[in-house]
């Protein structure tokens, strides 16, 4: 009778059992020439048998069905199969007497009927010890993600940490990621651009691999990095540090719907294009060259795709005076700029005793949605919602639950969730003058879509609805004309005695 060897073990990672082979081989042969059985060929593969589908399985079993042998030498039967189908597939060689001998080192087997029992027996065993084990490592699974434990590989910007079995921010990679929703927030990158971005700042996953256009859309979709974990549909509370505030993971959200389908990068750098709608059809605004006047240059119009259009073209010089007419009136010199700022820094110290007060508002919002929390999770166990239900709605609670922390966090260290914001606004209006002062057309762009909203072109005018403040700003200006200056400023808010602390009805928060 011959026989061949099968040797196998479950992982193909070299550092895992990485002697199991190995040892296995050393005892088959040591038991073969005890027992003098004659073998002929040896197979050997590193992969799990919960699952047909195994190369050197296969190949076994066509050598043994040309008749080159008809005996298998292994280790154990939990060796051959875990699974119903190869266990059937032996089974059935050995009823059609292809298989006449089965020998184990530590299993013995005869091919009658009790024999063939007592191996559906084995076989049904190491099923039953592979399923087992898949639960017991679900339920694991499940209980990580309950505990705020992310349990699989680490997100890029983040690292798997060994001894703690946590996820901790990786200090090479998480600042680039950070950039990354940064960039994308201002509407001026595509993920197409952001993609060679991380090619050109060797930014990789964590697998070693070039970051591609659907890493780069799966980072920006991903709640993880606001402190989040998404899992079988289902959002849960991580204890890892976020990377990224929710307002900033809500405006990249906010700017990938409207933009749609990814496009790819334009031919033509035009620098308005993507700002405006028609005001007539409501389609997008195009541009394109023309000549005249023994030059090229540079016009906008409707795309017409909706079907004839009456708005009529607008040249990029006139478009250019319209901005530049809107950025005038939003726009403050950088010494009035400073002198803002130093207002600012003075009613800091008042702001932070009134922030106490409004942390102690926020945690008791905080603790209504823990309650709200525990009884959607009652209402769910008593089989009032489906699953899908009750994960959306619990969507819903975990994300406000997540704007309230970081509003609480925001207070205690700062002592004023408003402050730094209208610190920004004050600099964004200083940005609008230094645009007047460098006229690139490129960052106007994206100034005004940062600003404002419901860009359109109507009878060759641009008109554009600038966001709070902004507007009560540019619609109040002491002379048509004339720059903001720090007395004006302080008239814009209602109040010459304080003007700033009126700064914080604007909503600078998250909302």
């Amino acid at each position: 009778m011959k026989y061949v060897i099968y040797a196998r073990k479950s992982t193909e990672d070299e550092d895992k059992q990485i002697l199991s082979i190995e040892a296995q081989l050393v005892e088959l042969k040591e038991f073969a020439a005890k027992e003098k059985l004659e073998i002929v060929a040896s197979f050997q593969e590193a992969k799990t048998a919960k699952e047909p589908g195994r190369m050197k399985f296969a190949e076994m079993l066509s050598f043994i069905q040309s008749g080159k042998a008809d005996g298998i030498l292994s280790w154990h039967p939990d060796r051959l199969a875990r699974n119903s189908v190869d266990g059937g597939k032996i089974i059935h060689f050995v009823d059609r007497g292809l298989i006449r001998s089965l020998k184990f080192p530590c299993f013995w087997f005869e091919p009658t009927p009790q024999g063939l029992f007592m191996l559906n027996i084995a076989f049904g065993q190491s099923k039953y010890f592979v399923d087992n084990l898949r639960e017991n490592v679900k339920r694991g699974l499940r209980q990580k993600i309950r505990n705020g434990v992310w349990p699989s590989w680490a997100p890029v910007g983040y690292s798997n940490n060994p001894k703690t079995r946590g996820i901790d921010v990786n200090p090479d990679t998480s600042s680039k990621v950070k950039k990354i929703f940064e960039m994308y927030a201002t509407g001026a990158y595509s993920l197409n651009t952001l993609a060679n971005w991380c090619g050109k700042k060797k930014l990789l996953t964590n697998a070693g691999n070039k970051i591609s256009l659907s890493n780069v859309q799966h980072i920006l979709q991903n709640p993880f990095y606001i402190g989040l974990m998404r899992y079988k549909g289902e959002i849960f509370e991580g204890t890892h540090e976020p990377l990224i505030s929710k307002k900033l993971f809500d405006l990249c959200r906010e700017v990938m719907a409207k933009r749609g389908k990814v496009r790819p990068d334009r031919k033509h750098d035009f620098a308005f294009l993507g700002l405006m709608k028609c005001a007539s059809c409501g389609c997008s605004i195009t541009a394109q060259y023309a000549k005249g006047n023994g030059g090229i240059y540079t016009y906008y119009r409707c795309t017409k795709k909706r079907g004839l259009c009456q708005e009529k073209y607008l040249g990029e010089n006139q478009l250019v005076v319209q901005i530049k007419s809107f950025l005038q009136k939003v726009s403050l010199s950088s010494q009035d700029t400073g002198k803002v700022l130093a207002a600012l820094s003075a009613e800091e110290v008042q702001a932070k005793e009134q922030a106490q007060n409004e942390v102690i508002n926020l945690k008791a919002q905080l603790l209504q949605l823990e309650v709200k929390l525990q009884k959607l999770l009652d209402v769910y166990l008593d089989d009032a919602l489906t699953q899908k239900e009750y994960a959306a709605k619990k969507d819903i609670l975990i994300s406000q639950k997540v704007v309230l922390n970081e509003k609480i966090t925001d207070f205690e260290q700062k002592g004023v969730s408003w402050l730094e914001p209208a610190r920004e606004f004050v600099l964004s209006l200083n940005q609008a003058a230094k645009l007047l002062e460098s006229e690139n057309l490129s960052e106007m762009t994206t100034f005004l879509k940062n600003i404002g909203s419901n860009h359109i072109l109507r009878n060759r005018e641009f008109l554009f609805t600038p966001k709070n403040p902004y507007d009560l700003v540019a619609e109040t200006r002491p002379r048509r004309g004339e720059a903001l200056t720090f007395p004006t400023w302080c008239t814009l808010f209602g109040s010459n005695q304080r003007p700033f602390t009126c700064l914080s009805r604007y909503k600078f928060c998250a909302p």
